[in-house]
Order: C-alpha cells, then structure tokens, then sequence
C-alpha cells in the first residue's frame, strides 16, 4: 500500500482540524495532518497529490441508496453501483434491502456484504423490517443485527400496519438499531410519482398528494416518541414533513431526516419538463416546498443528504409515465446539485455542506467514518467546487436522470477511500 502525500488543499473537515493543511496517509489511515509544508517528505517514497484549489473533505456517506443486486442487476450491480459511488466522492454506502430476494434473512444479507468487500469502498446494506416486505410479520432483528446490517427498512414500501410498526420500533430500540421509514400513504396516491398539482393537471392524472407523506410522518413521529426508538425519515419532500421533523427534534434527538439532492434542487416542473425522468417516489413538488426542504438542512432539522440512487433501465424509463418505474440515479451528481443549490446561493456553508453529507450520516448511523483524524482510515473526498463539467457517461449501468448533458459546477477530482486511491 503506496504512501500519499495530499498538499495544497483546503481541508473542510468538520469533525476535526480545517485549514489550508497537509494530509499524509500510510497504511491505509491518515498518519499525520500538519500545515502546509510541514510534513517532512525527504525520506519517504510517496505518491504526490496537488490539491490546490481543491477541498479536501471526508469521503461523502449514502445511506440511502440501491444497487439492485441481487435480482435486478441489468439496472445495476454492486460493483457498477460502488463505481458511481466512488465518482461521486462516496468511500460509503448504505444499501436498501428491496432486492429479489429481499435482505430479510442472513444468507442475503452475506450476499451483499461478500460483495461489497470486493469493490474497494465500504458498502453496508439495512436488512428489512418485515418478511419479504409484506408488511405482516417482523425479520429476526437480532440475528441481522448479528449478521452486519445497518439498520432496517421496508424503503420502496410504507408500513401500514400500526401495531406492527410500533412493535418494530419497541424491538428496534431493545437492540439499538435505527428505522429508516418510506413515508407514502397509498390512501391519498392514485398515480405515484407525480405531484397531484400542476404535474399530474399537465398528464391528466391524479398524482400523489402531499398528504400521503405527512400522515405518515406525523404517525411514525408519533410511535418513535412513545417507544424511544430512533428513526430515519427517509427522502423528505413536504414542507410540512420539514416542520413534523422541526418540532419532534425539540422533543428527541432520535429523530431524523434525509434529503435527496432532487427535492433540493428540483421542482415539479421538471416532471413536466423531463417526463419519466424525473419521476420519483415522493414525488418532486412545489418551489415552496424545495425551499423548505434547503431550509431543514440549513438549521439542521434535516442531517442528512442521502441521493435515494434508484436505477432503472431505458425500456422501463421509455414506458407512459403512469407504467414507468419510480427513481432516478444521483451518487455522481449530488455534489454539484449541491454546490449549485445549497452552496453557491447561500443556503449551506461548504462546513455544512460537508457535515451533512459525511459525518451527519454517519453520526446518525454510527458508522466509524465523516472524519479526517490522525489514525482512523483514509477515506477522503478532494473535490474542485468550481470546476464545470456537463453531466452524462455514467459509471452507474443506468442512465435515468434528468440532469443529463447540463452543466454542472463541482467535480471530485479523487476519492480515496482506506488509503486507496479509487477514483481519479
């Protein structure tokens, strides 16, 4: 394992020491941090890398993303999926479990860990919360806990089952494990999606109402604060669901929410504009709402940027937007949507830009990652905040995203994740 040096770069390191810094790794693990100039280079044989004009931050943390393997590996496959990954700046990743089979039992769930181990970055994966997600009976949450899971989802299904939601929380919280929680109501959808709004009034359709997200978020804040449990909101998209959020984190730390670089960025004109591309579930909405959702980052309601990466092939995407697949891909462009939405307006500082994309996550799923120290490992991300490029040729084995052929601002330049370089 070759010795770096990383020089001239910007450290923004918000767990640790920030500055204009050298950074040099041995082994796999940062082995000291120094200002510039002053690691002594004289004696060792290293590998040089000239950050200038480049941050030089934690590797960035997914955890809510989907490799479709096993059972749907023509969209992706572990290994396209972590080649993404790491062109996106990302050293970890957080699998969904609605695989076929489903990760709701060891044997798959050591599948996808066996893997991930192959690919050169950190790959975890969440175990399901009920069997085959239909929503009826609960996994064996110790065993998987046992086994490596991260936590537990049903993501790609809600839960509707009250008792059995609070059960999985009372059992959840018995072990220490986070919820992570697919919010769509079907009572209040009749075409996924879409917004119900001047989205689905363009397709003639009646979309999915907000409502459908926030009955759920107001009744799963509810159960969390009867049962202690911790639980992730997953890929928040209401400005109501935001203020649910804001106001259950008064009253407990354990709740928590993400936000996808689309619903940041994007609003339901662009389903308009992009047809199935830009079809997601929830679906993209108001500006008011993509206002609220940049809001919740800024003050901190919501910790974490998580891309929901869902990749689907063309034939599928081709299909009449109320029969195409929900889901766009989004680990190699959420750095520049959110140098471009967040940062460049104003709305995050590069620090929290870097804290909710890196150590939040992996504070809130208590992973050993998000910082630069002296002997932990080297998972770093060096990006140009500045540098344009025009989105498309994809490392992922899929291509639907509406962002394709746009110029985009922000582009990781390396990403090492254990002292490797991964992606230059």
């Amino acid at each position: 394992m070759e010795k770096i040096l990383i020089k001239n770069g910007k450290v923004v390191n918000p767990e640790g020491k920030s500055g204009m810094l050298d950074i040099l790794i041995e082994d796999g693990k940062v082995k000291s941090i120094a200002a510039a100039g002053g690691i002594d280079t004289a004696s060792a044989e290293l590998k040089t890398i000239d950050a200038a004009g480049c941050i030089v931050s934690p590797g960035f943390i997914d955890v809510h993303t989907h490799f479709r393997d096993p059972g749907q590996t023509h969209k992706e496959d572990i290994f396209t999926g972590a080649e993404a990954a790491k062109r996106g700046g990302y050293t970890s990743v957080v699998l969904m479990a609605n695989t076929i089979p489903s990760v709701d039992n060891t044997e798959t769930l050591e599948y996808v860990l066996e893997r991930g181990r192959q690919t050169g970055i950190n790959v975890l994966t969440c175990a399901n919360v009920t069997v085959g997600m239909q929503g009826k009976e609960l996994v064996d949450m110790a065993a998987l806990k046992a086994a490596g899971a991260a936590g537990f989802t049903d993501d790609g299904k809600p839960l509707l089952d009250v008792d059995l939601v609070k059960k999985a929380m009372e059992k959840s919280a018995a072990i220490g494990m986070i919820l992570s929680f697919h919010e769509e109501d079907p009572a209040f959808i009749k075409n996924n999606g879409i917004n119900h709004g001047t989205a689905s009034e363009h397709f003639g359709i009646y979309g999915s109402d907000r409502e459908a997200e926030i009955s759920m978020i107001r009744r799963d804040i509810e159960l969390a604060l009867e049962t202690g449990a911790e639980i992730d909101i997953q890929h928040i998209s209401t400005a109501e669901g935001v203020e649910l959020v804001r106001e259950a984190r008064k009253k407990s730390a354990k709740i928590h929410a993400e936000a996808t670089p689309h619903h940041f960025s994007l609003t339901e004109d662009a389903a308009i504009e992009h047809g199935t591309l830009a079809k997601m579930n929830p679906p993209l909405r108001t500006e008011a709402d993509r206002l609220a959702v940049a809001e919740g980052l800024r003050d901190g309601t919501i910790e974490m940027i998580a891309t929901d990466h869902a990749p689907h092939s063309t034939e599928e995407k081709s299909k009449p937007i109320t029969e195409a697949p929900s889901g766009i891909i989004g680990l190699e462009t959420m750095l520049p949507l959110a140098i471009m939405n967040l940062v460049g307006p104003g709305v995050l500082s590069i620090e929290q830009f870097v804290e909710r994309a890196s150590c939040g996550p992996a504070k809130v799923y208590g992973l050993d990652a998000g910082v630069i120290k002296e002997g932990t490992q080297a998972d770093i991300c060096i990006f140009d905040p500045e540098e344009k490029w025009i989105a498309g040729d994809y490392r992922s084995k899929s291509s639907n995203s509406p962002f394709t052929g746009q110029e985009m601002r922000g582009k990781v330049k390396w990403t090492i994740c254990g002292g490797n370089i991964v992606f230059r």
